[in-house]
């Protein structure tokens, strides 16, 4: 009879060689921290309510968490574009996209406006409301003097040294010192590329901190929740439900309707679906009511989704302070609101010179704190100053309806970003599908694909690495 040896050892024989067992992906736990920031968001709400006072002085905990992602941003922005611009050998190429995107823009932001006016005058949710003395002088001291005419606005984009661009958080002059630093390495061909494999480990180092930094969102979501409705309590909501649904209504009829027929037709994209890849970004929005806090995570997502670095590189940026839709919605609504409270309502002929000349005072504007109702001040009283009273009557609620105008703007930066890319060819159609599908997931550690190099230059031997480090 066969022994057991023996028969192992036939067993054995007759079974085929396999491969190794691939080694166990890391478990993604970062699905921990977005359930611990609904769960902030809830208790958040609770301590407004039933605490409304202590609730207030929670307001530090959420400015000093969208202070601590602001502080990310500029670095960010800088090596994006950098690697982007510097890897790409026609110049052409960027000067295409930013003319495409700016083009873009302001046909969107037109189109926005066109559907806050059909709707505020649709609804008409001003009518029968009484303005005291008090809520004058509200009104006049929410008038921005940060707002800037359009001149000095170019002016300001220029820093004053090469570093203040990063100290002083202004995107627009980061973009610019990124661009010139960027088509600079490209002029320098090879000898560039030490600086741009530099610049893409700084880059690896700053999504790693903005990773590290994100775990602290549920005690930022909480502190900010609870200040907003605490300040702002049920009354507010009750007395300005109509405009506050009517807006909220409207953005997102205008994100899943007019962006999602768009994005549909240009790229053969489903809007459900890229707002289900960006669900965690729209609530980091969502709890801190700042779309800034969501843009360095906008900038890696749109990358890993297949869109090219200097097409994201150059969108989103300036995105953010040119293709404000749920701005220009907020402004077109607020405005009519407002006639319509005082008594004296404009007519069409009356109503389009205001917001084209709101929509210029936006660009002005951008980069301001509360940009939304600043410039909705500042313009009103620019253009039209007996309307500048009736800013009071929604100071209440302008924090709830900033979240509307925070996700409809990274909504439309998102949609943008997909559709310049299809425009100028600079989009990987294959991955777009794999990573919606959910087949490529997104690394919520590093923020960045690890595997590849982000320059898509070769890595250095070891033998180049002694050189580099004697030059």
């Amino acid at each position: 009879m066969p022994t057991k040896t023996s028969r192992r050892a036939a067993v054995a024989a007759s079974t085929p060689d396999t491969a190794p067992a691939a080694p166990r992906a890391k478990r993604d736990r970062t699905h921990y921290l977005y359930i611990a920031v609904i769960v902030a968001v809830a208790l958040g709400i609770a301590v407004g309510l039933i605490w409304p006072d202590a609730a207030v002085e929670l307001k530090p905990l959420g400015t000093g968490f969208v202070n601590l992602i602001k502080m990310m941003i500029s670095p960010i922005i800088f090596c994006t574009i950098v690697l982007g611009i510097g890897s790409v050998r026609k110049a052409a190429k960027v000067g295409a996209v930013g003319g495409i995107a700016l083009g873009y823009f302001l046909v969107m932001s037109l189109v926005a406006l066109a559907i806050g006016l059909v709707v505020g005058n649709v609804l008409h949710p001003g009518d029968g409301l009484h303005l005291t003395d008090a809520l004058k002088q509200t009104g006049h001291a929410q008038v921005s003097s940060d707002a800037l005419p359009p001149v000095d606005f170019v002016l300001s984009i220029i820093p004053v040294t090469f570093v203040s661009a990063f100290t002083e958080g202004q995107v627009l002059q980061t973009l610019l010192i990124a661009l010139l630093a960027g088509f600079a390495l490209q002029a320098m061909g090879s000898a560039g590329q030490p600086v741009l494999r530099g610049v893409e480990h700084i880059q690896r180092l700053v999504f790693r901190i903005l990773s590290m930094v994100m775990w602290a969102a549920p005690i930022g979501a909480f502190g900010a929740i609870a200040a907003v409705v605490g300040s702002a309590g049920l009354d507010a909501l009750k007395s300005l439900a109509v405009l506050m649904l009517g807006f909220y209504v409207t953005c997102f009829l205008f994100v899943f309707v007019v962006l999602g027929a768009v994005l549909r037709i240009v790229a053969g994209v489903n809007i459900l679906s890229l707002c289900k890849y960006l669900a965690r970004e729209f609530l980091l929005i969502l709890s801190t009511s700042s779309s800034e806090s969501a843009l360095p995570r906008l900038i890696a997502k749109m990358e890993h989704l297949g869109v090219s670095k200097p097409v994201v590189g150059i969108t989103v940026p300036t995105g953010y302070s040119f293709n404000l839709d749920g701005t220009m919605i907020y402004m077109t609504m607020a405005s009519l609101y407002i006639a319509d409270a005082l008594g004296t309502p404009m007519s069409v002929g009356e109503q389009i010179p205001l917001l084209l000349f709101l929509l210029l005072a936006s660009k002005g504007a951008a980069g301001v704190s509360g940009a939304g109702l600043a410039t909705l001040a500042g313009g009103l009283q620019s253009h039209k100053p007996a309307l500048v009273d009736g800013v009071g009557l929604i100071v209440g609620i302008d924090r709830f309806m900033s979240e509307a105008r925070a996700l409809t703007n990274f909504a439309g930066n998102a949609v943008a970003t997909v559709l310049i890319g299809t425009w100028t060819k600079e989009i990987d159609n294959g991955r777009v599908r794999q990573v919606l599908a959910g087949e490529i997931p997104f690394d919520e550690t590093t923020l960045l694909d690890e595997k590849q190099s982000v320059t898509g230059l070769p890595e250095p031997r070891e033998g180049e690495e002694k050189e580099l480090a004697r030059a």
